[in-house]
Formats: C-alpha cells, structure tokens, sequence
C-alpha cells in the first residue's frame, strides 16, 4: 500500500466520525417519545399525513401489530412497484417507449427495492420509464430504508422500556423517518451531486457526434430482415461508420442520492455508481461513500441516547469499526498489489498504470485504485450494493473481502436499520455466551437473556447464512443455473456465491460474470431476498416485544459490562467466528483457491 491509500482512508474516516455523533443525536431527538424542537417544527405535517392515512399515531403497538403493520405496508409497496413494471408501455414519462418487462424479472425487481436489496438483473437506461425509475424505484428507495430505520428504532424501545407491551408505532416511526431524515438530507445530497455534474431532467435520450468516427460490422440484411450468408455459410456483414453515440437522459441525481443515504444501491443507469452522470468527480464519490455509512455510523448513537448509556453505543461503533478497518486495508492492499497472473508473465503493473499502478481492470482511471477499494469496502459492509468498479475483475483475494463482509450478516455498519439489529443479536449472542463461561443468566442492557430471547437472536443470526449455503448449493447442481457463467474453475464458483451472498444479505451489488435474467435466478434470488429480509426483522421485533415486557435488572458484581473494550473483543469474535466456521468451506473453494492457483 501506499501513502496515498492511508491518506483517503484515514481522511474519510475522520469526515465520518466527525458527521455521526450529531446525525445521532438528531435522530435520537426524532425518535424520541416527548416533543422538542424537531417534531414540534414538522408537527402540523405530521398530523396532517396521520389525519389523512387514518393513523392514530397515539396507539403504542405490541410486537405482532407492529410485524403486521410492517409487512402489509412492504406487500403494497412491492405490488405498486410490479404494476408499474409490468404496465409502463401505456404510461405516461416513457420517452424511450420502453416496454413492460417480464412477469419473473418484474416480481424480483418489486422484491429486490421493497427490501432495500436493490438487486438488478436489468440495465436502468435500457429497460426502465422515468416514471417507473421515479414513482416505484425511487419511492421504495425511501420506503424500505424507512422500514429498516423503523424496525431498529422499535428493537431499540424494546431494551429501553421496561414492563410494557408497546415497542412503538409502526405508521409514526415510518413517517418520522422519511419526513426528517431521509427527504431533507436526500435534497441536500442531490443538490451537491447535481454540482458535480450528476444529471437530473426529463429529456429525451440524445444522439451527439462522436470524437472520432470508427467502423463496426454491421450485418447485411435482406428485404425480409433475414440475415445473408457468404458462399461459405458465414453472415455477410459490411463496414459501417459510427458517426454517433446516444447518450442516455433523466432524473438522475435524485435517486443517486437516496440510493445512497439508504444504502439501497440500485443504480438509474446500468454502470451503477462508475457510470459518469451518477458519479463523475472524486468529490462526488467522496460524497456518496460518505452517505452510505452516515445513518448506519449515526445509529449507533442513537442507540446509545435512547437507552440512557451512550458508552453502549459507542461500543457498538467500535466494534464496526474493528472489522471494517482491516478488511478495508485487506482489500486495498490486494489491489495495490496487482494481477498476480501478470506478476507471474512478468508484466510490470506498476510502471504503466495509473494512480500509483496496482490492479486497474475494470476500475475508473478517475477514482483509481484506492477510492475504488474504499469504495468497494463500504458499500459491502453496508448492505448499499452501489459500485464504482465492477467487483468481478478485483483480483481473488480483493474478491474474497467483499463477500466475506457481506457473509458476516451486513452487521459492519450494514444497512440503514437493519445492519444495527443485526447486531445487537449478535450481541445477545455474545452475553450469552459470556454467561456461559461464569455460570450465571447472561443481561444486556439490565434485561435477563433467557431462552425465548436466545431463540430469536440465533434465528436472526443464522437463517440468512442458512440461505446462503443451501441456495448456492442449489445453484451449483442446477445446469440452467451453471450455463449463465462467463467464467470457468473457481472464478465461477465465486460468481454464484457473491451472487447468492449479496441477495441474502440484502446488498444488491453483482460481482458480474454472471447472467442473472433468467426465470431461474430471478425466482431463486426472489426468495432469497423475501425470507432474509423478513425473518430476521420479524425475529428482532419478537425479542424486543419480550425484552420490552421484563423489568430492569441491576447490574451487579457479576454482570458483564457490554461497554468496555472486553465486551467489543467478545462481540467482534463472536461475529467473525461465526461468519468464518460458516463460510470458510464455500471461501475455500472459491477465491481461496483461485488465488492459490494463481499465484503458483
């Protein structure tokens, strides 16, 4: 590694930490139960969307109304966005006259925004209408980050309350959400990446004169459209000049930027976040890797003032942050390290690429290496999904850190909400454990830690990773599943294990090489997404209903601290520990290995 790598990492890190402590304690006041400033300013908008959606915002909902709450309002919103799908040649904002996509493409797409997943096995600037990027994508980009927010802040009560059944209300926590938080900082981010140079209009595409003009094969034709053949049975073709390039158009920017601030991911055009009307500057993208990690990063303070112990909360924090560190250095330093395939023809990387050389296959010259590796880093750890690079050229074990961030459960910051409770049920885990090792009811937070709460954390922990193991084993023994890779050996099993890993963790992001349009993926990916999603945040809400209901339990002698720098080594080892006995095995067969066959 270099200099320069340490300097963009360590400056974003700062930026970073200086920005989470007051979203936290923002957040904190917009969640909180008495009125303050904050809700008092918006509180005639608010009465206004209870008034006119029928909400008595006043009701204090049990775990189950707020599970069912929660998921009705997640079926409608993935319904509106198939229709839109399915419906967009007749609707207005459809310049390009895009058609209605395909049933099995159309339900994973629904699936993939309403869970902030954000996968797509589409390119946004050939398939998708302004209005269907704009009223179902865009919307459900608020919408299901809301939803994650939403589910946290009810587990967060949980702990904090004592002796009740309410762990809040659903409606306003959703509202609240996206009224302060994600619209007025989405506007600001949009407005700074219209700036730099990220489009936002509903023009037409536009056809503009190439730099310089080149020739293509074009394929001749007869009158009927049938192709011609050569005396030797080839297709006739005939040198055709380009002397245009079609650039596509639309309402960019404000979807860039609750992409990102929701770590939901999903590109407006295809190229994702290396395309230059969602990405163009070094300050944009700064920008963008700042967003993804802002809610999440804040959260934890959040967590820390709704409780009463900001320690707890920055124990938290530092747990993340001693994963994502090392993986973060991990991954750049395999970058900076180059192709060790062209290392082993003695080709020279260092002395012809550029940015301080390394690895530059599928990297913007622009962004170079390290903020490409950042890059990469955090949008895995947060379950974003965005990229700047196309992950499938990094080399293995560049390969290998992405994914493995995605496998220890999008608990490193993860996604907005969600990567949060993911782990606090890896630190109910953790207590437990710990009870264990000194023979006594294990507490978090002044809760006893009993079985029910045990059950829920453990199902939190282990279906998503269930779901990995057995769906790429399906996968791999499935021809019509194999036949979509580009690549062979290894490669390829890494291909399918990103692919299944990034859906059921949430991500989105496509390590490439893979695809991924075909009834099968779409149906298998769909499930993937759907169960995830919602089992994990249904178990959380479970515990936090049980947690809510016990009384305040003391600390004594023998309780844990779970805010000292023991109890974040416990938590760290209890995450990495799992995600390693689980998919060390799958890791093992696939960049693992291709790095050894590399290297020798």
């Amino acid at each position: 590694m270099t200099a320069n790598d340490f300097i963009q990492i360590g400056m974003y890190l700062v930026v970073l930490l200086l920005l989470i402590k007051p979203m936290g304690r923002y957040m904190a006041h917009v969640f909180a139960d008495e009125p303050n400033r904050i809700t008092r300013f918006g509180g005639g908008v608010e009465r206004v969307i209870y008034r006119v959606c029928g909400i008595k915002s006043d009701e204090d909902m049990s775990w189950k109304r707020y599970a069912v709450a929660m998921l009705a309002f997640n079926v409608c919103g993935m319904l509106a966005v198939y229709l839109f799908q399915r419906t967009q040649q007749w609707l207005p904002l459809n310049p390009q006259h895009f058609p209605a996509l395909s049933p099995d493409l159309s339900i994973n797409t629904a699936i993939s925004f309403i869970t902030n997943t954000n996968w797509q096995a589409y390119s946004g600037e050939s398939a998708m209408s302004y209005l269907t990027q704009m009223a179902a994508l865009a919307v459900q980009n608020f919408m299901s980050a809301a939803t994650g927010i939403a589910v946290l802040i009810a587990v967060v009560r949980g702990f904090a309350r004592k002796t009740t059944k309410g762990i809040g209300n659903f409606w306003v926590d959703l509202t609240r959400t996206t009224l302060y938080i994600l619209m007025p900082i989405s506007f600001v981010l949009a407005m700074l990446l219209v700036s730099q140079g990220v489009i936002q209009n509903l023009k037409p595409y536009v056809d503009v004169p190439v730099v310089q003009t080149s020739t293509y094969a074009n394929p001749v034709t007869d009158a009927a459209g049938n192709p011609v053949k050569d005396a030797q049975g080839n297709p006739e073709t005939k040198p055709t000049p380009l002397t245009t390039q079609t650039l596509p158009m639309g309402p960019a920017a404000s979807q860039i930027a609750i992409k990102m601030l929701g770590t939901n991911g999903g590109g407006f055009f295809g190229a994702n976040s290396a395309h230059p009307y969602e990405n163009p500057t070094p300050f944009s993208n700064f920008l963008e890797m700042l967003a993804i990690f802002l809610i999440p990063g804040g959260l934890c303070i959040t967590f820390g003032e709704m409780v009463g112990d900001r320690r707890q909360g920055w124990a938290i924090l530092a747990t993340m942050l001693v994963i994502f560190i090392p993986l973060t250095i991990g991954v750049t330093a395999a970058e900076q390290a180059g192709n060790p395939i062209l290392h082993s023809l003695s080709i020279d990387q260092h002395a012809s690429a550029l940015q301080s050389g390394g690895n530059m296959e599928g990297k913007e010259t622009r962004f170079g290496v390290a903020a490409s590796s950042l890059f990469t880093a955090i949008t895995t750890a947060a379950s974003c999904g965005a990229v700047n690079n196309m992950h499938d050229s990094l080399t293995p074990l560049g390969g290998l850190v992405p994914m493995w961030l995605m496998q220890l459960g999008e608990v490193v910051f993860g996604g907005v909400g969600s990567g949060l409770y993911g782990m606090l049920a890896f630190a109910v885990v953790a207590v437990f454990i710990a009870g264990l090792m000194v023979g006594r009811t294990p507490e978090y937070l002044g809760k006893k830690i009993e079985a029910y709460e045990m059950k829920m954390a453990s199902l939190a922990v282990l279906i998503p990773c269930a779901l990995v193991v057995i769906c790429t084993a399906i996968a791999v023994m499935t021809p019509v599943a194999t036949a979509t890779v580009g690549n062979p050996g290894a490669h390829s099993f890494s291909e399918i294990l990103y692919t299944v890993t990034s859906a059921t963790n949430n991500n989105g992001s496509a390590f490439g090489g893979l695809s991924a349009n075909i009834p099968f993926w779409n149906v298998m990916l769909s499930v993937c997404m759907f169960w995830a999603r919602y089992t994990l945040a249904i178990a959380m809400l479970a515990l936090a209903g049980s947690v809510a209901a016990k009384k305040h339990v003391p600390a004594s002698a023998g309780t844990l601290p779970t805010h000292t720098p023991l109890f974040v080594t416990l938590l760290t080892s209890v995450v990495i520990i799992v995600g390693a006995l689980t998919f060390l095995p799958a890791l093992a067969l696939g960049p693992i290995a291709e790095y050894l066959m590399s290297a020798h």
